[in-house]
């Protein structure tokens, strides 16, 4: 039996929760639709745990299929592949903040599967599926602290909007994505055009109380159709061995958080815990055990210290920033190239220019087939934390947080018609030790000024955090990667000294109190601002010449009823004009012509060579041109490139018995242009031209008649 729940988000479409008809073999199964887009979402759970983890092992997938909104995937095999770059950002933000509500020592593995029955071209479905995956699992027997819900907040002309449409989008200074619980925000994943704090923080809450009415209706969904929530055991430890290693452990840890290095620091924590085990004599059966308790004291011992004496594991205070170091271009082969080092944390991001047809193609669910003309890719290698592993392809982080510093830098970029060059910025992690999608962000914008790109701005990241404990909470600046792991919020803030370009959280409490929210964001600008005036210290504004190693661009525009000319039959033109000049040309949309070339004397040369081909001929000017055919009745000469004339006898200088004793193929002569008849042929004459040269044979020939 089908039963459904409805939900208003202002003056949009309604969103329809359904179960009860779809997937029915699966622990939770809903159908969210808004207008004529729908998600199914399953929610699945092994039946035994998994041994010997300390994590949940939580997968999730998206999959969009073109034949959701009516396509036949592009490409030879016609069928869907791998996970898109879209397909596996939507899994990390329906993952993200679902991740942290499964109760502490829940192990079976979940899978939440989300798959686009339905896409119109009004309400995207992403965020429908954060929605329908916290449904099928409120409803499911899985435990889980919910129910959340997943929506878009936009501000569009002044205003929010929430869960705007494709078309109102485009005209937004600000997008966000939300899940929020009935009480606080759990995740944020978006981007702005350098608005304030302020601003920023009103649509937070904005979007928290629209995402009420979706909390109302899963509730009422449960109600109707909710099971009882499976038991499990976790993982628990003796009270007495609990006591024992705190009163073993406890002045050892502290002593390690005074260790700057962090492999030095991990070391130290591990022989710690090796030392208790070896000496406590614990049964091999309890390591692992002991093992996820030790961590969980390390945590409570961390919090303690910030909380009690405001000082954080590597010495720092909440607010400092770890000592920065730039290096402009230090290799010099990229066409630009930095180097960005905060603390232990390491960047190395290139810019490399190209010319427009190396654009990637990207197929939108919405757009179609679009090009994009700015990407930026992250790469985080194992050395980067000192593991012994080989580097493989990019995984699921690696994507998500060149997203997020693409993101950030792309409202910079500058317009086509301003700097008509692709640009790709990859971004190689060196070192690891937090927030190194923030370094990525520092370094990226600190390479196009070093490649000449005209951004206005530099553009800056830092990632904060929480410990919060009831009513006391102190805010870090600038987090190592355990401040991530065992604090209570990571809040990822880029963008310039003018405002907010990106920013990404992720919240593990209930309840976080608006000023908190307001407080943190000031103290990121504060960092923000730090970190840009170092960055200015180091290169204060984008170099005035391009690389030597840089290709040259150009794009010009022709009438566009021309450009067919510039191609030729086959291309033969473009491939001549290559030979010729080393100029690659494209044509594009709208009669742009985009020229690439080694040097700009090439591109020049190759621009006299399309201006020929799609200049008009004139009546009454004079051309210098060649003779391409002789006939007895006259001869016909190329004026301009593709362009002939006939030289009829009897416009030709003097008096001229035998055409063919006169003139040659190849002859070079100058005419001037009588009239242009209606289907574009040119009448010439010769007369009057005293510098018309001719063979000595045709001038003999001449002089024998």
């Amino acid at each position: 039996m089908m039963h459904k729940v409805i939900a208003n988000l202002g003056d949009k479409d309604p969103i329809i929760i359904e179960t009860g008809h779809y997937a029915k073999l699966s622990d939770g199964a809903v159908v969210v639709r808004q207008g004529d887009t729908a998600v199914l979402v399953t929610a699945v759970v092994s039946e035994e745990p998994l041994q010997d983890i300390d994590f949940m092992p939580l997968s999730v997938d998206y999959r969009e299929q073109s034949s959701a909104w009516g396509k036949i995937p592009g490409g030879f095999v016609k069928r869907e592949g791998k996970p898109t770059d879209r397909e596996v950002l939507v899994s990390r933000v329906i993952d993200r903040p679902i991740r942290p509500l499964f109760p502490e020592g829940f192990f079976h593995d979940v899978v939440i599967t989300a798959l686009t029955l339905s896409a119109d071209d009004k309400y995207d479905p992403d965020v429908l599926a954060i929605t329908g995956a916290s449904a099928a699992l409120h409803i499911s027997r899985i435990p889980f602290e919910g129910p959340i819900a997943g929506l878009r907040v936009c501000r569009i002309e002044g205003k929010f909007v929430a869960n705007p449409t494709y078309e109102e989008r485009q005209k937004a200074d600000l997008e966000i994505i939300l899940a929020v619980s009935k009480d606080s925000i759990i995740m944020v994943e978006g981007g702005a055009k350098e608005v304030d704090e302020e601003v920023f923080a009103n649509a937070l809450y904005f979007g928290l109380e629209a995402g009420k009415e979706l909390i109302s209706a899963q509730e009422e969904l449960r109600e109707k159709v909710g099971v009882p929530k499976m038991s499990f055991e976790g993982i628990h430890l003796p009270q007495e061995i609990k006591d024992l290693m705190e009163e073993f452990c406890t002045e050892r840890i502290l002593k390690t958080f005074e260790i700057q290095d962090k492999r030095e620091r991990k070391e130290n924590t591990s022989a710690i815990l090796r030392e208790f085990i070896e000496r406590h004599q614990i049964p091999e059966e309890l390591h692992f055990k002991v093992g996820y308790h030790y961590k969980k004291l390390i945590s409570k011992l961390m919090r303690q210290k910030v909380l009690n004496e405001g000082v954080r594991i590597d010495g720092r205070k909440p607010e400092e920033i770890r000592p920065i170091s730039i290096e402009i271009k230090p290799f010099e082969r990229p066409h630009g190239s930095a180097i960005f080092t905060r603390g232990q944390t390491q960047a190395f991001a290139t810019v490399t220019l190209g010319s427009p047809h190396e654009a990637q193609l990207v197929e939108s669910i919405y757009e179609g087939e679009v090009f994009k003309r700015f990407m930026l890719h992250y790469n985080f290698p194992p050395f980067s934390t000192g593991e012994a592993k080989p580097w493989g392809p990019p995984r699921r982080r690696e994507i998500g947080h060149g997203a997020l510093a693409e993101r950030a830098i792309e409202p910079l970029i500058p317009p086509e018609e301003e700097f008509p060059y692709i640009i790709r910025i990859v971004s190689n992690i060196l070192e690891s030790n937090g927030s190194t999608s923030m370094a990525t962000v520092c370094a990226g914008s600190l390479a196009l000024f070093d490649a000449g790109v005209p951004i206005k701005k530099h553009v800056a990241g830092i990632a904060m955090g929480l410990i919060m404990e009831g009513e006391r909470y102190v805010i870090l600046s600038d987090i190592l990667g355990d401040e991530d792991q065992l604090g209570d919020m990571d809040f990822k803030v880029a963008g310039t000294k003018d405002g907010i370009t990106s920013v990404q959280m992720d919240i593990k409490i209930k309840g976080l109190k608006k000023e908190i929210m307001i407080e943190s964001l000031m103290q990121a600008k504060r960092g923000r601002l730090y970190i840009l005036e170092k960055m200015y210290e180091a290169i204060p504004e984008p170099r005035k010449e391009l690389s030597p190693y840089a290709p040259r661009i150009e794009i010009i525009t022709v009438p566009e009823e021309k450009a067919m000319l510039i191609i030729g039959p086959g291309g033969k033109t473009v491939k001549d004009i290559k030979e010729k000049t080393g100029t690659t040309v494209w044509v594009l949309e709208g009669g742009k012509v985009s020229l690439t070339a080694p040097s700009k004397s090439a591109i020049d040369a190759a621009k006299e060579i399309i201006e020929n081909l799609i200049r008009d001929v004139e009546v009454g000017k004079v051309y210098e041109g060649k003779v391409t055919r002789v006939e007895p009745y006259g001869v016909f000469v190329e004026i301009l490139p593709g362009k002939v004339g006939l030289l009829h006898v009897s416009k030709m200088e003097g008096y001229v018995k035998d055409v063919r004793a006169v003139f040659s193929v190849g002859d070079t002569l100058k005419v001037k242009v009588l009239e242009v008849d209606e289907q574009g042929r040119a009448k010439l004459t010769n007369m009057g031209l005293d510098d018309s040269r001719r063979s000595s044979a045709a001038e003999r020939g001449t002089r024998n008649a």
